[in-house]
């Protein structure tokens, strides 16, 4: 078995506007040395085949895991050893 863990966040160039909120959150407790929040998905697949394991996940992440047009992802694949 495999575990693909899939991180998806926004571009740079996108405005989040739920990170800009946590920050002010943030800011408002006193945590004054952040200075960037940006707001993500993280994802844990467990696949039980590694046929094209890289070409499968991607065409996952481009079909439905991410919004390509605004969104980047990056994933790392390991095997699961059953003990």
């Amino acid at each position: 078995m495999y575990k693909v863990k899939v991180f998806v966040t926004l571009r740079e160039s996108v405005l989040d506007p739920q990170g800009v909120a946590v920050k002010k959150a943030l800011h408002a407790m006193e945590y004054k040395e952040v200075d960037e929040v940006r707001i993500g998905k993280y994802m844990e697949l467990t696949l039980t085949d590694n046929t094209n394991i890289d070409e499968r996940v991607k065409e996952m992440c481009e079909k439905i895991l991410a919004n390509t047009v605004i969104e980047d992802y990056r994933y790392e694949v390991e095997e699961v050893v059953s003990s």
